[in-house]
């Protein structure tokens, strides 16, 4: 795939590569991925699942993962011995020939135009120590991008419960925001024709009027937080923009407390934690880097065996094999190697300090994700019940209306805080999913995207609704870090 793209590139002229790509080549990418459309209600479960297996920014990582193995196997191919191949052509203007002792000239040596062919195999014992500790590193890299993978499996996975949240809220409120708008614009229309016709008073007229302002401005900023929730979403799931999308939602069960100990989930976060792994691949790094200084500091010890031919006429054998054995040894190390020996431990020093700090850190964010998830829990419980109370509030004061009790600003003030109540529910819910991906990311128990390119999407999608919850841990819950 990788090579595929790079020859792609490569074809490409500097015009081509500057010029801006069109609503329909752009499509044709999309086409080309094999994109399954969406059909019928999108649940939370399929909308993580096409995040997973669809989202731009998922793919990058992966090929940035797939560079760091190359660039491995590229290492391990350095270990090898180095074989050449080469053709030496050489003329001349004049035939080589030398003087004898007493001044004579000599017999010609050899040819003015000459080939020397040869092939032949050298090894290093510097080289191969140097390029298994570089192996080591890259290795050690290729961890490090897979932790960096996960990282942003983990944002994913939360941007895509968020926006799903605000888009069924959005999807909820939508007709509903509309007529309550629509009715305190025509309250207002009301009330100006009746302060131009002078039947009440100009300041009972005015409060009036600046209570349906206050409503109206209440009920459009909800409006406009809601309006790109299905934008965002479709981004995220590499939806196209203009889809409308009809999400199934079902209101999530909320809890309240925790089952799981906090020592249980602070032995998965030391464990599994991407954070911390890439700063354990990384303090690894440092201690190939100190050995592979040291290991430049050794004598070299390199062999060369190789097998020549010239077609040289003056040459008794024309064919020859040669080998070699040589030693050596850079005396500019007595000099530099110990500053770079101390650099070399240095650079370890402060890879053990880092390892540490986000170690306290990664103790502190699991104890700050677990009081925030239990946090938004209780808001959101809160927040459903005075949901429950505005709600009846504006049952009650349209009923007043319809029986003339109450004028229509007592019915559009109930329907529009029972709105913003209705909308920091969904807010409330969208918080208790987000503390829970966050929770997830800490103690590293996210979805294992083995594969996800290969399988079809509804295996995903069931194996995003087998993933456990959060409370659902126990002791046994805690298994071995990914690999």
């Amino acid at each position: 795939m990788l090579a595929g793209l790079m020859a792609g590139c490569a074809q490409l002229t500097p015009e081509q590569a500057l010029t801006p790509p069109t609503r329909s080549s752009w499509q044709q990418e999309l086409d080309q991925m094999q994109i399954e459309p969406i059909q019928g209600t999108l649940s939370l479960e399929e909308a993580i699942a096409r995040g997973l297996k669809y989202n731009l920014d998922r793919r990058a990582k992966q090929l940035e993962q797939e560079i760091a193995s190359g660039q491995f196997e590229s290492a391990l191919q350095d270990m090898l011995p180095k074989a050449r191949a080469q053709i030496d052509r050489s003329t001349r203007s004049e035939e080589r020939q030398t003087r004898n002792a007493n001044g004579t000239p000599s017999n010609i040596t050899s040819e003015r135009n000459h080939t020397v062919q040869e092939m032949g195999m050298s090894w290093s014992l510097l080289e191969f120590g140097v390029g298994y500790y570089n192996a080591k590193q890259a290795r050690e890299r290729v961890q490090i991008a897979n932790e960096r993978r996960r990282k942003l499996i983990h944002t994913l996975i939360q941007d895509v419960r968020s926006a799903y949240w605000r888009a069924a809220c959005a999807q909820a409120m939508r007709q509903e925001l509309k007529n309550t708008i629509a009715q305190a614009e025509q309250a207002l229309e009301d009330s100006r024709k009746i302060e131009s016709e002078r039947v009440r008073a100009p300041t009972e007229s005015l409060t009036y009027q600046k209570q349906l302002l206050e409503s109206l401005r209440t009920l459009e900023l909800i409006d406009q937080d809601l309006a790109p929730a299905q934008v965002e979403l479709a981004t995220l799931i590499n939806a196209p923009a203009g889809q409308a999308l009809i999400l199934e939602a079902p209101w999530p069960e909320l809890r309240a407390e925790m089952s799981t100990s906090i020592e249980a989930l602070e032995t998965m976060a030391l464990e599994r934690n991407a954070d911390l792994r890439e700063v354990q691949h990384q303090s690894r790094i440092a201690r190939d880097e100190t050995r592979k200084v040291l290991a430049k500091m050794f004598p070299n010890l390199s062999f060369n065996i190789a097998a020549k031919y010239d077609t040289d006429s003056y040459q008794v054998h024309k064919g020859w094999d040669d080998a070699s054995l040589q030693l050596s040894f850079n005396l500019m190390n007595l000099f530099t190697g110990p500053s770079q020996m101390r650099l070399a431990e240095a650079g370890v020093a402060l890879a053990d300090q880092r390892r540490m700090v986000m170690q306290m850190a990664v103790m502190t964010q699991v104890h700050l994700g677990r009081l925030n998830w239990l946090n938004a829990q209780k808001q959101s419980q809160r927040a459903e019940q005075i949901w429950a109370v505005d709600h009846r509030l504006a049952t009650l004061a349209s009923a007043r209306e319809k029986a003339l009790m109450r004028g229509r600003l007592e019915t559009v003030n109930a329907q529009a805080s029972a709105l913003l109540s209705q909308f920091r529910r969904y807010q409330s819910v969208a918080q208790v999913q987000v503390a829970e991906s966050r929770l997830r990311a800490v103690i590293g128990m996210e979805f294992d995207d083995a594969g996800v390119d290969r399988l079809p999407l509804k295996d995903i999608v069931e194996k995003v609704r087998q993933t456990p919850q959060i409370t659902a841990l126990g002791t046994t819950g805690v298994g071995h870090a990914p690999r």
